[in-house]
């Protein structure tokens, strides 16, 4: 990008990534309340469309401001609502299994990780295609598995409440009120999810919560967006640097799902603490990383912790 937009300071072509990032999680809200009145299948479509038009928009940009519409802003909302439904879903198919099930889920993520860097490598470098064409080959590759997305990503059947049996010559007038309330509570609570529940933002804990997370990610993306740059100013190859990035994300793979699994038995929120520590820590000793054996394995331990 630094060569595409050669009259650009780096500053300015952080902002395209990080205008990006910050609609992807900032409309997660958006996307979980569609979900819960729409379903998962209509914001999906509509983001799927949306990605691959922003894709397709920034193959044929040529100046800042068109890659900022493209690539900053369409994309990133494209993402937010193709991001957040197969979380929502996925965690109410497997509710007592949500750390294993989201670490499945968002170590998606890492394989495409892996995958489209050096896609963007053999094409790019080795192959020497155009910017515009080698992401045309990123939109159409990504046609059939958005397709596949949108059609399996489906809600949970509605479990039916079923009034406890009681044998007609026992049951009393006291059980057969308490049952029937049963019943009238549960239905208003199904009233009160679908019209949307914004109790939530009432409680300390999860705003506190949601203010942490928000201080770790102003951090936690740089090196991801980073380590190939870096790489490249300390004299390893272009190729080197995409397999570096790949090598990052190979690793989030395994800290994502063997992580997810580990939560559901220790406590979620206990091993979310001490990896955030753990990747600040990491994060600190970049610097410190100057040759390809130092890089990689600073990456790869990065990249472990973050996907954690």
């Amino acid at each position: 990008m630094a060569t595409y937009l050669h009259g650009e300071s780096a500053s300015n072509i952080s902002w395209i990534g990080s205008l990006s990032i910050f609609l992807l999680y900032i409309g997660s809200p958006l996307g979980g309340m569609l979900v819960d009145k729409i379903g998962p299948t209509i914001p999906m479509v509509v983001g799927s469309l949306g990605l691959e038009l922003a894709v397709f928009m920034t193959s044929l940009c040529t100046q800042y401001w068109q890659l900022m519409l493209a690539q900053g802003l369409l994309l990133g909302i494209s993402m937010s609502l193709v991001f957040c439904p197969p979380l929502g879903v996925v965690l109410r198919h497997m509710p007592h299994r949500r750390g294993l099930a989201l670490g499945l889920t968002i170590g998606g993520s890492s394989i495409g990780g892996v995958i489209w860097p050096i896609m963007l490598e053999q094409l790019l470098v080795r192959d020497g295609v155009s910017f515009g064409w080698t992401l045309r080959a990123v939109g159409f590759k990504m046609i059939p598995l958005l397709a596949f997305a949108c059609l399996t990503v489906v809600e949970p059947p509605k479990p039916r409440f079923q009034a406890p049996a009681v044998a007609a010559d026992s049951a009393s007038d006291s059980t057969l009120r308490d049952v029937e309330e049963q019943i009238d509570n549960n239905n208003s609570t199904n009233d009160t999810k679908k019209k949307g529940d914004m109790s939530f933002l009432t409680k300390p804990t999860y705003v506190f919560l949601c203010l942490g997370l928000a201080v770790v990610y102003l951090g936690l993306f740089t090196p991801l967006f980073y380590i190939s740059a870096y790489a490249i100013e300390k004299g390893q190859s272009i190729s080197t640097s995409f397999y570096i990035l790949s090598g990052v994300n190979a690793s989030s793979f395994f800290g994502r799902v063997g992580a997810g699994h580990i939560a559901d038995k220790s406590g979620h929120y206990n091993l979310l603490i001490v990896f955030m520590l753990f990747s600040g820590i990491i994060g600190m000793l970049w610097t410190l990383a100057t040759s390809l054996p130092g890089i990689t394995i600073w990456g790869l331990a990065y990249g472990f912790t973050s996907g954690v």
